[in-house]
């Protein structure tokens, strides 16, 4: 079954951590270039320089602890954003007490029913789902859902996220018509929110076509991933790998179907790009 594209969870310089170091900085204490330290990570990250990147957050950490004090709500953003990195880099024993102190924080600074409450559950939830820890990250992610569709309403973005990470654990677990009810929800609020050609859509598209092909419903899911292939296209170019993915997933139900030849050909235009991106 195509992948379920899951929710990232990090959060780059638009956040109170820079802003509120910065004002620090900015109130004539004598402090680091907060500024470049957050936007030099940041671009570390999208390099995929990770180990140079978690040394800055670590850096960051420790500054907003100083100036800030343990428990202010602020150091969840840099825990969050260090909990990520390690986890790219598959070091999940330090990954995921750096998410759950975010989560503490944020509980008992904002009160259980915050967004950013739900955030930090939802972080920790799509961290767990990637270690196939399904019956603790259930829960994470109902009470995220619940909270984001109390305080943001029914339609807000950030609940079609919710439900979007829903689906997958429920198809995972084989709830398939549960998780295509999710799915549709979270389809029809990203279009709504978002317009047709947005990516959070398109991985939507990729998900219930996904979540179609596990039941069999391939015309249907067939239709869905093409209009997935359409939007990475878009916004992608004809060579990203979201685009090589959107092919692989639809040569699987072309041959699915019965028409290998031209699965054949996505399937090698899929490679292709890999190759060209990722090596040989």
């Amino acid at each position: 079954m195509a992948a379920v594209v899951l929710v990232p969870a990090y959060q780059g310089y638009a956040t109170p951590i820079g802003l509120a170091l910065v004002n620090v900085k900015e109130s004539g204490r004598k402090q680091p270039d907060v500024r470049a330290m957050i936007q030099q990570a940041d671009k570390l990250r999208s390099e995929g320089k990770y180990s140079d990147a978690v040394v800055i957050w670590r850096q960051l950490l420790a500054l907003s602890e100083k100036l800030l004090g343990l428990k202010d709500p602020v150091i969840s953003h840099s825990l969050n954003n260090l909990a990520w990195l390690l986890n790219a880099q598959g070091d999940y024993s330090a990954a995921e007490p750096l998410y759950r102190r975010a989560l503490s924080i944020r509980e008992k600074a904002l009160g259980p029913e915050h967004p950013d409450v739900a955030k930090s559950l939802n972080n920790l939830a799509v961290f767990l789902l990637d270690l196939g820890r399904y019956s603790a990250a259930e829960p994470m992610l109902y009470r995220s859902l619940a909270i984001r569709e109390k305080a943001l309403g029914q339609d807000h973005p950030d609940v079609g996220d919710s439900l979007n990470n829903l689906a997958g654990l429920l198809d995972v677990l084989g709830k398939y018509s549960a998780a295509e009810s999710l799915s549709r929800r979270a389809l029809s609020i990203r279009e709504k929110a978002l317009g047709q050609y947005h990516p959070d859509v398109g991985d939507s598209l990729n998900n219930l076509a996904g979540i179609l092909r596990g039941q069999g419903k391939y015309a249907e899911a067939q239709f869905f991933q093409r209009r997935s292939l359409k939007i990475y296209e878009k916004l992608y170019g004809q060579e990203h790998l979201s685009t090589a993915t959107a092919l692989n997933n639809l040569a699987g139900l072309l041959d699915l179907q019965g028409q290998g030849g031209a699965a054949e050909t996505l399937y090698r235009r899929a490679l292709g790009i890999r190759e060209k991106a990722l090596g040989p």
